[in-house]
């Protein structure tokens, strides 16, 4: 998976196609996700962050024991938040180290 561009996740009983680019947010509800696009749109699917982290593609990091974020699409980073699309999310203690040199590479 780290190499693609989209994949495909089962929901309400489809096979919907997301690209990687498009996800926000991946919020975790025990042994489901829900997933949050740049469009707004929620999509829930069986899998637990712990499994989903492995599969996904570098640009996205766990910040928080309920949270993967897609680097790429982070607003701003203020003390311990992040504001992706104006949702703000509280980043753990345990990463927010790893955070901070994931996002230096990003910086001028």
């Amino acid at each position: 998976m780290k190499n693609e561009k989209f994949t495909f996740i089962k929901s309400d009983k489809k096979l919907i196609k997301i690209y990687f680019d498009e996800i926000t947010i991946i919020k975790g509800l025990g042994n489901y996700v829900e997933i949050l696009t740049s469009e707004n749109k929620k999509y829930t699917y069986y899998k637990s962050l712990k499994d989903l982290i492995e599969n996904l593609p570098d640009e996205f990091m766990r910040v928080h024991n309920s949270y993967i974020v897609n680097l790429t699409n982070i607003d701003i980073l203020e003390d311990n938040h992040i504001i992706l699309k104006n949702v703000k999310i509280a980043v753990g203690k345990s990463y927010k180290e790893c955070l901070n040199s994931s996002l230096n590479k990003f910086m001028l």
